[in-house]
């Protein structure tokens, strides 16, 4: 049952939000020790949530949209009083003193909460394989990875742990994963939703945004958690784009450009089958009533580079603050220095070293203008040749990852290898557009493949029409 089916059936009486939540639990005991989708599972505290809706329900009360509805949250979003790991072991033992602006709307609109997923550390990778807690795997072959960062919230609900979920997208953290699981993933525009609470990676580039099984259930989650928040110095002021009002209105009269720089014979590691999927959605889109054409976007050939040196510079930044002192792990030495380097060289995994010191590096004495620099002009390149194809097209269509899911440890000894699973999904970061991934079909594997569609800023609302229509065309997915 859709997330919005079950807060409409607690809401009207006809289910209790505590059987629907130990319904959800009951699925978590069962298949969670073969996926390790969660880093904790909150199940006593969900329980005591769906009895307190019950109780409102009860009074004559209406506690929200989501009223019931069982939902997890990445492990990187601040829960007061409950564990925050960013699966990492240099974050042992916290516990944040207040809650992320996301988890607060998810509370005041009903929703309950029952854990918190898996990621690779800090949100650095495109697998789950990074996590110091272990690796999620794809609930629809357990042999193959979720994608990443946010594989744990996708697994989540593509194995029916949960309806919805929330993950945090960097360079394709939300969306990646999300095709590789078969499910929706949405990043939205840079600011639309707070970022309050957000354990920061590379905060230009960083965006929560929801996981569902269907379309009309990521535009309620998003219409949830966005919104205006004075918290958050980067928000976008203004309500909630309204999305659930215009899934029904179609793609009659839009114009639609296939990105041909991320889709295109040219771009090295796109599988046949992805192309082929790509093709079909195109051609739904176009029996919708659009006009589908290739376009070139130039400068996406060098998003990749430029995002990697952009969100290492930043995260070399942001995660200075991890230095053994005022939280997480501490490695004691004789002074402080050495205690610095313990603590950090015990508590940081190996892809988290690697960024920080590539992005040191980048911002160097000497080395500034040449990389971080000159990268800062490439994603000014981009905006303007996005801006160029939005002239022309109401939204543009390209794959959501190179290819189907890939066994787990098969690129783990290659970085670079594994980086190019986002050479689709980062051009929307660095631009601070918003992009969706919507399952159409399977690869030649079986697996999901996904089709990302991508929008001006604040363009979600036509984004979601142009979703709707290719959920409602997509030829049959994979199942477990």
């Amino acid at each position: 049952m859709s997330g919005r089916a079950l807060a409409a059936a607690v809401r009207s009486g006809d289910r209790s939000a505590r059987s629907v939540v130990d319904e959800h639990l009951a699925a978590i005991r069962s298949g969670e020790p073969e996926i390790h989708a969660f880093n904790l599972v909150l199940a006593d505290e969900a329980r005591a949530a769906a009895d307190e809706v019950d109780r409102r329900v009860a009074a004559g009360e209406d506690p929200g949209v989501l009223t019931g509805v069982p939902v997890a949250i990445k492990d990187n979003m601040c829960t007061r009083g409950v564990p925050t790991t960013c699966s990492s072991r240099i974050l042992e033992g916290w516990r944040p003193p207040y809650d992320a602006t996301v988890v607060e709307r998810l509370a005041a609109a009903g929703a309950v909460l029952v854990g918190k997923t898996n990621l690779d550390e800090f949100a650095m990778g495109s697998s789950t394989e990074n996590s110091a807690f272990g690796a999620t795997r794809n609930p629809l072959d357990t042999t193959k990875v979720p994608g990443g960062s946010s594989g744990g919230s996708a697994a989540a609900v593509a194995a029916g742990f949960v309806p919805l979920s929330l993950g945090s997208d960097t360079g394709g953290s939300i969306r990646q994963p999300a095709a590789l699981c078969g499910v929706v993933g949405v990043k939205p525009t840079y600011g639309a939703v707070s970022r309050y609470g957000l354990v920061a990676f590379a905060s230009s580039l960083d965006q929560i945004g929801p996981f569902a099984r269907t379309v009309s259930d990521a535009a309620l989650f998003l219409e949830v958690i966005g919104g205006h928040d004075p918290l958050d110095s980067t928000s976008i002021p203004g309500a909630a784009a309204d999305l659930t009002s215009v899934l029904d209105r179609g793609v009659e009269g839009m114009r639609i450009g296939i990105i041909e720089e991320l889709s295109g014979d040219g771009l090295e590691g796109i599988a046949g089958d992805v192309r082929a999927r790509l093709g079909e959605a195109a051609a739904a889109l176009e029996a919708a009533g659009a006009t589908v054409e290739t376009t070139s976007v130039p400068s996406t050939v060098y998003g990749l580079s430029a995002y990697y040196v952009i969100a290492p510079a930043e995260a070399s930044s942001n995660l200075a603050r991890y230095d053994g002192v005022r939280f997480g792990l501490r490695v004691d030495a004789p002074n402080s220095g050495d205690m610095h380097t313990a603590t950090r060289t015990a508590g940081f995994g190996d892809e988290v070293k690697r960024r920080i010191m590539l992005g040191t590096y980048a911002l160097s004495a000497g080395y500034y203008d040449a990389y971080y620099g000159k990268s800062q002009k490439v994603r000014t390149l981009i905006v303007n040749d996005f801006a160029m194809a939005y002239g022309t097209y109401d939204l543009l269509l390209s794959p959501t990852a190179p290819t189907t899911a890939f066994p787990i440890g098969e690129k783990t000894a290659d970085p670079m290898t594994m980086y190019l699973n986002d050479v689709c999904t980062i051009p929307s970061n660095l631009a601070g557009h918003p992009s969706m991934s919507v399952p159409f079909g399977v690869g030649d594997d079986g697996m999901p493949v996904g089709v990302q569609v991508l929008a001006p800023a604040m363009g979600e609302p036509v984004m979601f029409r142009a979703a709707a229509v290719l959920e409602a065309a997509a030829p049959p997915g994979a199942s477990s």
